[in-house]
């Protein structure tokens, strides 16, 4: 079996995503969690990715990838306790919304592409 932890040690959020699924998961300050895949072959298990959001970055949030390389994409995620962590763990409520505004707002760009024209 295939084990990472991953530990926030900034001071603002830590927004773990589980790809290739796009699963996100959210530490506070301190926390760690650990991603288990079933994978025991040689091969790389995990990679991890990185990176920076300016408007992510001023609401103290920051962003960590970690892809499942081999194995079952649909690893395991659990808090220090042994608790198995599910999709959105502590997003917080802000965030949803923006989220569902967001897709509210591309559904709305869709729907008006694709509206028949009137006569």
């Amino acid at each position: 079996m295939a084990v990472m932890d991953v530990r926030n040690d900034s001071t603002g959020w830590l927004t773990l995503w589980l790809e290739p699924l796009g699963e996100d998961r959210w530490l506070k300050p301190g926390e760690r969690l650990r991603v288990r895949s079933d994978y025991r072959g040689d091969d790389l298990a995990f990679s991890v990715d990185l990176w920076t959001d300016e408007e992510d970055r001023a609401a103290g949030i920051e962003n960590i990838a970690v892809w499942i390389e081999a194995g079952d994409c649909y690893a395991e995620v659990t808090d220090a306790a042994g608790d198995v962590v599910e999709c959105g763990h502590q997003r917080p409520v802000e965030i949803s919304r923006k989220w569902a505004a967001s897709r509210e707002e591309a559904r709305r760009r869709i729907d008006s592409r694709t509206a028949p024209e009137s006569s």
